[in-house]
């Protein structure tokens, strides 16, 4: 069959090979969505928490993943990348933590 008389690719196969090349990423913002929700319901350190994994989570994704393969994560050396989000990820973290709640949950 000649490329003119290809079947186009489906909607489907498109949406699926744009979440298979995006998926670091679009796992990391899933969890800020939820952290963004927690903070929505009025729960900061939940939602602070999140937030902290979120990053600590694109730290480790950067880490496993070939360059080629970790997308919008890459934005310097694999090393620079990892230790950036490693220690901004457990800043937020260790800030939730230690931060007194004032009687909000």
């Amino acid at each position: 069959m000649s490329p003119a008389h290809a079947a186009p690719e489906s909607r489907s196969s498109r949406a699926g090979e744009f979440v298979r090349d995006n998926l670091p990423i679009l796992l990391v913002a899933a969890v800020l969505v939820v952290a963004v929700v927690f903070l929505a319901w009025d729960r900061w350190r939940r939602g602070t928490f999140f937030f902290g994994g979120a990053t600590l989570l694109a730290a480790a994704l950067r880490l496993v993943l070939p360059t080629d393969r970790a997308g919008l994560l890459a934005v310097r050396s694999k090393g620079f990348d990892v230790a950036w989000l490693t220690v901004l990820g457990g800043a937020i973290i260790v800030l939730a933590a230690t931060i007194s709640s004032l009687g909000v949950t």
